[in-house]
């Protein structure tokens, strides 16, 4: 006779030194300690304000457009022919991703700080645009890091941010994608961190960072948790969503995670293959180690160095990861698999021609695991998409690079 397997209720995390079991924490020298203990301190402060909650929830409404839709995609389940499959619209968010979730409370605790300006990375540039429209919003200057390749490849982010005032900087080191952008935005900041805040773009980084993004994109998996329950009348069997940092993930995520009966799975970048510096599967295939002032689950060199990591997918290709999904993981609460660059691209093809919705390359991961999913769960089951992003930025990019396949171009 099988042994029941008790259930454990998710513990209450990070703890005071903002750490996630043995992840997360606060590696940084002590010019930067006091800087995010000021920014621990205030946003202590602020989420428990009523005036700052109910200032956020007004601009998720009436600027943001919240809440986000859950769709069926009835055509694409059909098409499967196994589990029901949702969507949670996150693209259809003002700026086009799930960013500005987690921008617009960033922009609000920078003026509470009396910052001047916002100092930020970006990967595909949906942070960056994010950031720039929250900046421009609340009338800061906003100073946008991304790696020359990536800006290459994002361009028409580019262009949004510029025309909302952000300045764009190049990282021109290294790889020249989203681990070297967020070394130059540290760089510049600590050069002046009394007019500037760092707004980091997922739930990495130090403390209180991982948990700060955390709360504000909670907001996902709230509302979705209510939607499923007036659409369906149950809550769905699965959740699936993609994985660089984790920010939308775990928005999805957290509002479910004492929920038994409901099990969840992030996708990360199988790029081209599991060579050295091809992938970015940093749950599946790093081990414990350290970068930018925080512990996680990391794809490292011999001397713990970080790994060069590659993905079709810009927000994607971190050799790190969120310290809580690290957690996640050792717990067994999540399970984490990896989706390779040509699966990720047929499935932005196959919610393009089956529902209408072009999908961001990083949801698209998310999207290539939920279907391989639906035929195991069968008909019986639902799963539920964070669709964390829209396809306008890779339109371009996924044409010139796999048009031939897909599309017959006059």
């Amino acid at each position: 006779m099988s042994e029941t397997k008790t259930f454990v209720p998710y513990p209450e995390v990070p703890d005071a030194q903002g750490n996630f079991g043995d992840y997360g924490g606060s590696i940084i020298p002590p010019q930067l300690k006091a800087v995010m203990d000021e920014i621990s301190q205030a946003y202590e402060e602020i989420r428990r304000d009523p005036a700052f909650i109910e200032e956020l929830q007004t601009l998720y409404t009436h600027f943001v457009g919240r809440p986000s839709p859950i769709f069926h995609a009835r055509n694409l389940s059909e098409h499967l022919g196994g589990a029901e499959i949702f969507l949670k619209r996150e693209d259809l968010n003002h700026t086009g991703a799930h960013k500005i979730n987690h921008c617009l409370g960033e922009a609000l605790l920078a003026k509470k700080l009396g910052k001047r300006k916002l100092i930020a990375e970006t990967g595909a540039g949906q942070h960056g645009v994010a950031l720039a429209t929250a900046a421009a919003l609340m009338g800061l200057e906003c100073d946008i890091y991304m790696g020359e390749v990536d800006i290459a490849k994002e361009h028409p982010n580019v262009v949004r941010m510029k025309i909302l005032g952000a300045r764009v900087i190049p990282a021109t080191h290294g790889r020249k994608t989203l681990k070297e952008a967020v070394d130059a935005a540290f760089e510049a900041y600590l050069k002046d961190t009394d007019s500037q805040m760092y707004a980091i773009g997922s739930v990495v980084g130090p403390h209180p960072f991982p948990m700060m993004v955390r709360d504000f994109q909670s907001v996902v998996g709230r509302e979705a948790r209510g939607q499923m329950m007036e659409m369906t009348g149950r809550l769905p069997d699965a959740l699936v969503a993609c994985v660089g940092g984790g920010s939308n993930a775990i928005g999805l995520f957290t509002a479910f995670l004492n929920d038994p009966g409901v099990a969840m799975y992030g996708v990360e970048p199988a790029g081209r293959s599991y060579e050295r510096g091809e992938h970015a599967a940093t749950l599946t295939l790093g081990k414990p180690g350290v970068i930018h002032g925080f512990k996680c689950y990391l794809l490292q060199d011999e001397q713990g160095q970080p790994e060069e990591v590659y993905s079709i997918a810009s927000g994607l290709d971190y050799p790190g990861v969120g310290p809580e999904h690290s957690f996640l993981k050792d717990l067994g609460r999540v399970q984490y698999h990896a989706i390779n660059d040509l699966e990720a691209v047929d499935a932005f093809f196959q919610l393009s021609r089956r529902e209408g919705i072009i999908p961001a390359l990083e949801s698209s991961h998310a999207l290539a695991y939920a279907a391989k999913l639906a035929r195991e769960l069968g008909r019986e089951t639902s799963i539920l998409v964070n669709l964390s992003g829209r396809g306008d930025k890779d339109v371009d990019f996924v044409v010139e690079h796999y048009g031939k396949k897909y599309i017959t171009l006059d």
